[in-house]
């Protein structure tokens, strides 16, 4: 349940319908419970906690003032589910995907002792630019992944834009998203990493190179991949590997969870954004296009929605995650 809302102190006081009066950008909108709640302060740290037993972060902040307030809660005892990348680089703090890395919470109880708590801690959310091929690899790492090539082409509602925002995205494309390449490229090695010490240790390959491009599209993050490995699979047992993948959500039938993580698709002409970007309410996976590669072993095109699963129902999965492994209690 929502019980509280908190944004900077020019928002605060407000009910949410004004605070985000011409800026709301989605397709669907909120309820007038949620509409009629009064905006807090996000800095007033003790009022919030009044309200709330978690907080979910989102927030539009230099680098340096996002850590400084997701500390801030965690060390008055609130677990925080950051969507933001301050943290993502913190050596103690989870970036995770629930299907895939969910053992990297286990590197919480070192962070809850660096900052002193009992209670709080800071877990992220990836870049959403790597949610549709991060997964769609994840299972072939057995056959030794060594070289990636991603090109993402990304919505427009990951700037935050609509078409009526951003008209220049209008019959174009933008070969450039600031710093979405160096993520594409080395967030998944923190993904694929190891706890030790009480510390995520990256891995060091598979080698990835990433291009990101804006195109008009709402909503959906499509990718085409190229992919090398040690062990060349069939496509038989790539698409197997797919299907049968399955995660602690599903296992655990975690209410956001998708029943299949990835669906791959036999049609020549899928995944598309338009028709596949929802399944599983956004929050499965698809994959389509698998055939062999004249430079690399495989290439194939994959699916995700960003601003659920890569986003705001990637986070409630991971709290309902947390929930399920007593890390609430």
């Amino acid at each position: 349940e929502i019980t509280a809302l908190a944004a900077s102190a020019s928002s605060s006081g407000k009910t949410y319908r004004d605070a985000v009066s011409g800026r709301w950008k989605m397709h669907v909108g909120f309820s007038d419970r949620i509409g009629s709640m009064n905006v807090l302060d996000a800095s007033d740290i003790e009022g919030v906690k009044e309200h709330v037993d978690i907080v979910f972060c989102a927030v539009d902040m230099s680098k340096d003032e996002i850590k400084k307030l997701e500390e801030e809660y965690a060390r008055a005892e609130i677990p925080v589910i950051s969507n933001n990348s301050a943290n993502r680089w913190t050596e103690d703090v989870p970036m995770i995907i629930p299907e895939i890395n969910a053992a990297h919470f286990d590197v919480i109880e070192a962070q809850k002792k660096r900052l002193g708590t009992k209670r709080g801690f800071i877990t992220t959310k990836p870049n959403c630019s790597i949610q549709s091929y991060v997964p769609a690899l994840t299972p072939l790492l057995s056959y030794g992944i060594k070289a990636v090539v991603a090109t993402t082409f990304q919505a427009i509602s990951g700037a935050g834009k609509t078409f009526e925002t951003m008209p220049e995205i209008i019959d174009n494309v933008i070969p450039f998203i600031s710093g979405e390449e160096e993520k594409s490229e080395k967030e998944p090695l923190k993904i694929w990493g190891k706890v030790m010490d009480g510390r995520i240790i990256p891995v060091d390959s598979p080698v990835i190179s990433a291009q990101c491009i804006r195109v008009p599209v709402t909503n959906g993050h499509l990718a085409a991949v190229s992919v090398s490995f040690e062990r060349k699979p069939s496509k038989e047992d790539i698409i197997k590997a797919w299907s049968e993948f399955r995660g602690e959500p599903q296992e655990l039938g975690l209410p956001h969870a998708p029943k299949q993580f990835i669906t791959y698709f036999e049609e020549p002409n899928r995944p598309q954004s338009g028709l596949d970007r929802n399944i599983y309410g956004g929050m499965g996976i698809t994959v389509g296009r698998l055939r062999e590669d004249n430079i690399f072993d495989f290439k194939f095109v994959c699916l995700s929605h960003n601003t659920l699963r890569g986003a705001a129902g990637g986070a409630v999965e991971t709290a309902e995650l947390l929930y399920k492994k007593g890390y609430f209690d």
